[in-house]
C-alpha cells in the first residue's frame, strides 16, 4: 500500500507555474522543483512523470488563470473599445506579477524558449495566441456594431497589429523597457484604428 500524499497536488502545480515561469523550462532543474514543491525526486517522479509532464501542467494552469484574468480586463462595460483596450495593454506592462516586475508573460516566454523545438508545447502557445487573438477580434467586432472603430478598418490587418504589439510589449516588459515609452507605442497603436467616434451633436 503506497504512502498517502502529504501534499495538495493543485497547489504544487500552482507552485511550479511561479517557478517555471521565473526561471523559464531549461533552467528549472528537477531538484529546484523539489525544493520549491517540498517532494523528493522520486515523490515528484510518482506524482508527475516527469519534469516535461509538469510543465505542461503548469502552463495549462496559467493559461487558465490568465484566460479568466483577460476576459475580465476586456470587459467593456459600456466603455469605448479604444479605452478597454489601452487600459488592458497598459495593465499588461504595468502590473507587477506578484508584486515582482520584469516577469513578462508565462506563455510568450515559453514560446520563445521551446516554441519552435517542442510539439506539445507549440500546440498550447499556439491555442493561448488563438484565444487572444479571437478576443481581440470579438472587441473590435462589439467596437464596430457600436459605432466604432470606422468602417472602413480591416479587421483581420487590425487583429495581427494588436496581437503582434501586445507579445513585443509583454516580451519589452520583461526586458524592463521603461513604462512611458511602452505607454507611447500603446497609444499610436490605439490611434491607428482610426479617429474615436463622433459626439452626439
Amino acid at each position: 500500500m503506497g504512502r498517502p500524499r502529504q501534499f495538495d497536488e493543485q497547489d504544487a502545480v500552482t507552485r511550479a507555474t511561479d517557478l517555471f515561469w521565473r526561471r523559464g523550462y531549461n533552467a528549472t532543474s528537477v531538484r529546484d522543483l523539489g525544493d520549491e514543491l517540498g517532494l523528493t525526486p522520486s515523490s515528484l517522479y510518482r506524482t508527475f512523470t516527469d519534469k516535461h509532464t509538469l510543465f505542461l501542467r503548469a502552463l495549462d494552469h496559467y493559461r487558465a488563470t490568465e484566460s479568466v484574468q483577460a476576459e475580465q480586463r476586456l470587459d467593456t462595460d459600456g466603455r469605448p473599445i479604444r479605452q478597454v483596450l489601452r487600459d488592458w495593454m497598459l495593465w499588461l506592462v504595468t502590473c507587477p506579477a506578484d508584486g515582482e516586475p520584469g516577469r513578462g508573460c508565462f506563455v510568450v516566454n515559453t514560446a520563445t524558449e521551446l516554441g519552435a523545438t517542442d510539439d506539445q508545447v507549440r500546440q498550447r502557445t499556439e491555442a493561448a495566441f488563438d484565444v487572444t487573438r479571437q478576443a481581440l477580434r470579438s472587441l473590435l467586432c462589439e467596437g464596430r456594431r457600436n459605432g466604432e472603430p470606422t468602417t472602413g478598418l480591416d479587421l483581420d490587418a487590425a487583429v495581427e497589429l494588436l496581437f503582434t504589439t501586445v507579445l513585443g510589449l509583454r516580451v519589452r516588459e520583461r526586458a524592463g523597457h521603461d513604462p512611458e515609452r511602452l505607454a507611447t507605442a500603446i497609444d499610436a497603436v490605439i490611434g491607428a484604428l482610426g479617429p474615436m467616434p463622433a459626439e452626439p451633436s
